[in-house]
């Protein structure tokens, strides 16, 4: 067991879109992620996704709707909810997953990671 400090790991990484595993817990991944720009439409059929803002806001387009996230907001993603989130500005974000979440779904697309560094 070791305390882990948000901070320090977001200053590890620049890129975007590339999640990072923190810790695991219970089959679950805990990622940390930098967003810039639109991601892809895509969801996941078997997984509930969940994503907590720690900084900058989030908008999070549904097919019949739009969802801003800021600073201190969360929100759960149900299993086979197509979704696309949108970052204007950079923003960072906690990410709770399973450990064999395909990243954008059955999308195949440039984002797209089959593995996820651990830092």
């Amino acid at each position: 067991m070791e305390v882990i400090n948000l901070k320090e790991k977001f200053e590890l990484f620049n890129d975007h879109w590339s999640p990072k595993i923190i810790g695991q817990l219970n089959g679950q991944d805990v990622k940390l992620a930098k967003l810039q720009g639109e991601f892809v439409w895509h969801d996941h059929k078997n997984e509930d996704e969940l994503f907590y803002v720690l900084k900058g806001s989030l908008i999070i387009e549904f097919r019949d709707k739009k969802v801003t996230l800021n600073e201190g907001e969360m929100l759960v993603i149900p299993r086979g909810v197509e979704h696309k989130p949108i970052a204007k500005e950079e923003v960072w974000i906690l990410l709770f997953e399973p450990s064999n979440i395909k990243h954008t779904g059955d999308v195949s697309h440039e984002y797209t990671k089959e593995t996820f560094d651990k830092i």
